[in-house]
């Protein structure tokens, strides 16, 4: 709650200022996302839980009050009339009721339910923004290398039409040429467009454009998991992951059920206090009485129909499904914090993989255009290395991206992502 509170207060104030970063975009949300401030009073109503299981347990005091006009017609005596007015009040103090007990217990966790919760929808507003960010990032990063590719195809185009003029390549290079450049224009205009519709989902999330965003800096090195062993993130995912918290206390609320539904066949006791006065006008009976009663009120269940009994089979039943439930979800955490876990390994060895093959296309690019200065390669030969640079860092850039979102995703799975989380991250782009 404080980390959550910090933020708003951050949130508060003007959020962007020239590139806009990972922990601007993050604030802006807090305040602006519409699942989230969903969760947020949802979370306030849950809090309310424990206030009603406490009253259970408290005393009950009611007034009450009334006005009447009486006829009276004795046989063989005058009839005569009267306005009684009455009123009186009345406390009511639970002994002994362990239904309100349980009631008041489940209350409590009913709120600390809300809670976690709480939490989790924080969990995935960080999830969100961090996935909608580097999307924006990574189609900007595809955009920027389809362009390059475009450019590079004209200059093909250009030198493939000289060529021909003064009759050293084929009317085929120069069709060829055409095709490639085409073709490269079609994929700027898709990737335009994925950039806009990327761009589109972070403003929903934030309410604004953004505007420019802090890119992720070349030389960036991402870490290993820390710990650097699966079977210590799968440990602390079925123990703290907020799928688990939350089955958990579900099931602690279902137990709490099965408990009060038993408690329908035992009995009751509370302590009743009352105090009452009446008031007969133009009465020849007593005109002002009042009346003070304290004593103590059993009431034992003795037949219901079956109620009592039908809820005690239910409320077990649901106990059998949260015992299962708890357990589903205990596998769930652990089959995510072993994929987020693999998600981080094998991303980061596929970066270096890709960061290698940048190296080698990069270089058979340039032995190529050589080649094809010297008339050893064709104009093809140029376009296909060309086009490979620019597939190989278009999965390069999403290969960093990916990893960066398997590192979050782990520590989601393990309950312990936040803010803080944010900030390393946040380290790593530049403006």
């Amino acid at each position: 709650m404080k980390r959550f509170l910090a933020a708003v207060i951050v949130a508060a104030f003007p959020a962007f200022s020239g590139a806009a970063d990972l922990l601007d975009v993050y604030r802006e949300a807090v305040t602006q996302d519409a699942r989230f401030a969903a969760a947020r009073a949802e979370f306030e109503a849950g809090r309310e839980r424990a206030v009603q299981g406490r009253a259970a347990l408290l005393p009950n005091i009611g007034a009450s009050g009334s006005v009447t006009r009486n006829w009276v017609d004795p046989s063989g005596q005058p009839s005569s009339s009267f306005t009684g007015n009455a009123w009186g009040v009345q406390l009511t103090q639970p002994l002994f009721r362990m239904q309100n007990r349980i009631a008041a217990e489940q209350g409590e966790l009913q709120t600390e339910l809300a809670e976690v919760q709480f939490e989790l929808a924080r969990q995935d507003l960080i999830l969100r923004v961090s996935d909608a960010y580097f999307n924006v990032l990574n189609a900007q990063d595809a955009l920027e290398a389809v362009t390059q590719l475009q450019t590079a195809a004209a200059e093909q185009l250009e030198i493939a039409k000289t060529s021909f003029e003064v009759g050293t390549v084929t009317i085929t290079d120069v069709h060829e040429a055409q095709s490639r450049f085409d073709l490269a224009s079609a994929q700027v205009i898709a990737a335009q467009n994925e950039l806009d519709v990327r761009r589109d989902a972070l403003t929903q999330l934030i309410g604004s454009d953004p505007g420019e965003l802090a890119r992720l800096r070349p030389e960036v090195e991402l870490s290993r998991p820390a710990p650097d062993n699966a079977a210590d993130w799968v440990s602390a995912a079925e123990l703290a992951g907020f799928g688990v918290q939350i089955q958990h206390l579900a099931r602690e609320l279902a137990s709490r059920e099965a408990s009060r539904a038993s408690a329908g066949h035992l009995p009751t006791v509370d302590l009743v206090a009352s105090q009452s006065w009446s008031h007969r006008q133009n009465s020849a009976q007593a005109p002002r009485t009042s009346a003070t009663a304290v004593g103590v009120q059993l009431n034992v269940p003795l037949y219901a129909g079956g109620s009592i009994s039908s809820r005690e089979r239910e409320a077990a039943a649901l106990l059998t499904k949260a015992d299962f439930d708890l357990e589903g979800a205990r596998r769930d955490a652990a089959l995510s914090a072993r994929q987020a876990y693999l998600g981080v390994t094998s991303g980061l060895a596929r970066i270096r993989a890709l960061e290698a093959a940048e190296v080698s296309s990069l270089s058979a690019l340039e032995a190529t255009r050589l080649g094809f200065e010297v008339g050893v390669r064709i104009n093809i030969d140029v376009l296909n290395a060309q086009s490979q640079l620019a597939d190989t860092r278009r999965e390069l850039a999403s290969a960093r991206y990916d990893t960066l979102l398997a590192q979050l995703r782990l520590k989601a799975a393990a309950g312990t992502l936040d803010e803080e989380d944010l900030e390393v991250v946040n380290t790593l782009l530049g403006h």
